[in-house]
């Protein structure tokens, strides 16, 4: 009895482990990586071009999108009001998708 009750706890450890997350070999996670990193190269190159265009706006990508920080948060850390940190951050993602869209290059 006492194996069958290991054994039952070990399953829903692993569970809960990750243990049903899919596997995937080293060849296919490198081929993911290869066509996610380009998408992340342009995306750099972007936020570079967008961070000379406007300074703030870049901040506001970087704070929400990458450090995961709300509307309010942003603020407080830009020291401007919600509302500013609202428009940069709907004018930056425009104006990232319309760069991501065109395919263009920029130099960093």
């Amino acid at each position: 009895m006492r194996r069958i009750l290991v054994d039952h706890a070990r399953s829903r450890q692993n569970l809960k482990r990750g243990g049903a997350v899919r596997h995937v070999s080293l060849d296919d996670a490198l081929t993911v990586c290869r066509e996610r990193s380009a998408e992340l190269v342009k995306l750099h190159d972007s936020l570079t071009a967008l961070f000379a265009v406007d300074p703030r706006k870049g901040q506001v990508v970087e704070l929400r999108f990458f450090g995961g920080l709300n509307i309010q948060e942003t603020a407080h850390v830009l020291k401007v009001s919600p509302d500013t940190v609202m428009r940069d951050w709907k004018f930056a993602k425009v104006w990232l998708l319309r760069e991501l869209r065109s395919g263009v290059r920029h130099e960093a």
